[in-house]
């Protein structure tokens, strides 16, 4: 039986194998491979749990606001206490701006070029495999300016977080209790002009190419249905009080339902770790590496809910919410195109809800709230990274870091078999 690898895939962030058999031109037989070893959790282990912020940001060079957002969420549930309203906004402000940027990259950088006919001569748009390109040349030319704009566009990006962030991409201000920065006008005024550029950018740019792109490719909306359930934890908290303006919520069978965090599981039947059983809370999931382990072929664990694969990023989101725009393109939501869709209506959804946060600052007020490091305490995160849903757990003893583990979003969507033989 014919079988094809590829070994790297590209245009992705990250290190993963394909690797398929093929008979009468379908796949019949599909592994997903991650082929780095992680072992942040390792590191972390004896660490001051206020590290944990830092060093998980590490694990990810697009998504690194997310992993912060999530160890400080841990600590948060660890340490009982919140952010105060600035703290929050902020908080908010930092993981919207890096979404703009990854949302942007994700299609003009790294998905866009399965469409876009490049001139022959430009690097680093050549050497490069042919793709079916099938767009009249004014949308493939425009499209090929829009690569270029959209660079500058990522650039305005990061120094928008940079402006409450420190720094871009590995921010500096999110801790526990909220964050390091204070506000001011100026802040609020260099955020706002920036925010509005990418905002005309998202409106007249990036959604009117993905809607003119899925136009062409319309066959695209048949192509990579996934597994058909979804799951969000939320993310972006709009008041004191928890309520989320990316909701929390899944789609499993067919059925919306809520999210219950203790029916989590990671399954390393077919991972590179120690231990064959699978349905472990993350909790207890094993982090030791077993790099000859008979019959795994990934470094990604299998992340199950309720022992059920689940996809997750911004399709899921929009799903869940109940965005009429993509609901209302029925099962064809469940494609290529679809999931292009869904993350550019999400793009330009957030960066008005960001407007609307940056006008609720108020200058001169706290953004941190004052806390101790407990001795012994347990906390949970779960936020959303742009990728999709994120979850670290933590457990502190001796105020120092005993466990931690990331189930991140990539191990949801290309992590390998279950015990039960469930692909991801």
């Amino acid at each position: 039986m014919p079988k094809v690898i590829v070994d790297p895939v590209t245009r992705i962030e990250g290190h993963l194998k394909i690797e398929v058999e093929v008979e009468g031109g379908k796949v019949t037989e599909a592994k997903s491979s991650g082929t780095l070893f992680r072992g942040v959790e390792l590191i972390l282990r004896g660490h001051d749990p206020r590290d944990a912020q830092e060093i998980v940001q590490r694990i990810c060079g697009v998504c690194p606001i997310g992993h912060a957002t999530a160890a400080t969420l841990a600590l948060d549930d660890a340490f009982g206490i919140k952010p105060p309203g600035n703290g929050r906004i902020i908080r908010n402000l930092i993981l919207g701006a890096n979404y703009i940027q990854s949302h942007i990259l994700h299609f003009y950088h790294l998905a866009a070029l399965d469409y876009v006919k490049a001139p022959d001569n430009i690097l680093p748009l050549a050497p490069r495999y042919e793709g079916d390109y099938r767009l009249p040349e004014a949308v493939n030319s425009a499209a090929v300016n829009h690569y270029l704009q959209a660079l500058e566009m990522r650039k305005k990006a990061h120094e928008m977080l940079a402006i409450f962030g420190g720094r871009a991409p590995g921010q500096r201000a999110i801790v526990p209790g909220g964050v390091t920065e204070t506000v001011d006008a100026q802040k609020i005024i260099n955020f706002k002009f920036r925010l509005a550029e990418l905002t005309s950018f998202i409106e007249n740019v990036y959604v009117p190419d993905v809607l003119a792109i899925a136009e062409v490719y319309q066959d695209w909306l048949e192509i990579g249905k996934g597994c058909g359930n979804m799951l969000a934890y939320g993310a972006f908290p709009v008041d004191d009080d928890g309520e989320l303006f990316f909701k929390r919520g899944r789609y499993t069978e067919g059925v919306d339902g809520e999210v219950d965090p203790d029916k989590i599981t990671e399954d390393v039947k077919y991972s590179w770790y120690e231990d064959d059983t699978g349905g472990k809370k993350p909790t207890e999931s094993v982090i030791t590496p077993a790099p000859k382990k008979e019959g795994a072929y990934s470094w990604m664990k299998a992340p199950r809910y309720d022992g059920k694969v689940h996809e997750v990023g911004p399709l899921a989101r929009m799903w869940v919410a109940g965005d009429p725009e993509i609901r209302g393109l029925g099962e064809k939501a469940f494609s290529v195109m679809g999931r292009h869709a869904a993350r550019a209506l999400e793009c330009k959804k957030l960066a008005h809800a960001m407007a609307g946060w940056l006008e609720q600052l108020q200058p001169g007020e706290p953004t941190c709230t004052p806390h101790e490091v407990p001795r012994e305490a347990e906390g949970v995160g779960l936020t959303e990274a742009a990728r999709g849903a994120l979850g670290h757990w933590i457990k502190i003893k001796g105020g120092r870091i005993e466990k931690y583990n990331a189930v991140v979003p990539t191990t949801w969507n290309g992590g390998p078999r279950d015990e039960k033989g469930q692909p991801g």
